[in-house]
């Protein structure tokens, strides 16, 4: 996607510059168990100009997919139905004809950029350069409230793992074993 490395920015800016390029959906990582680095799909068109969809001629849309998926063991990571849903729905709306009323940039998620912006991007193809940052929900709370919260949550939950140490205890010595 932006590696340099013998010729692989030539042959990535020639895929840009024939109009191949179609979309890129950044992966999470931990997604395979050979590797914990994250992968990246690439979806190439011959041609964005069929009648079947509308014409996307110099146009590229980039999907950051890494905040997706869910942890199925401490090692590996899996997208969800609805996380596959969501990627595949954003595409297919963006390249449907009736793209104006079915598709939206999202920030944090997607963008559709034109192949200037990736020109002035060196042919880099990395989907965190195009997309927007998502907004920060700010904290409206204030620190000094929140931490007397988060202190009394935390009391309650020593004094009720005080007790259920004592029931271990109790327990343990119900069957001859002594803490």
């Amino acid at each position: 996607m932006s590696s340099e490395i013998a010729t692989e920015g030539e042959i990535r800016k020639a895929k840009i510059e024939a109009d191949l390029v179609d979309c890129m959906v950044s992966l999470p990582s931990q997604l395979f168990y050979n590797t914990q680095i994250p992968a990246c799909l690439w979806f190439l068109a011959r041609t964005k100009t069929n009648t079947k969809f509308r014409n996307r001629s110099n146009e590229i849309l980039f999907i950051d997919a890494r905040e997706l998926g869910v942890m199925i063991s401490r090692k590996q990571k899996e997208l969800t139905d609805l996380d596959i849903a969501k990627i595949s729905e954003t595409y297919h709306n963006w390249r449907s004809k009736d793209w104006k009323e079915k598709y939206k940039d999202v920030p944090g998620f997607c963008k559709s950029a034109n192949v200037q912006e990736v020109r002035k991007n060196n042919y880099i193809l990395t989907p965190g350069r195009y997309i927007d940052f998502k907004e920060l929900v700010e904290d409206v709370e204030a620190f000094d409230d929140k931490m007397k919260q988060l202190t009394a949550t935390l009391g309650q939950q020593m004094q009720k793992a005080v007790s259920l140490d004592e029931e271990i205890k109790k327990n343990l010595a119900k069957i001859g074993y002594t803490v």
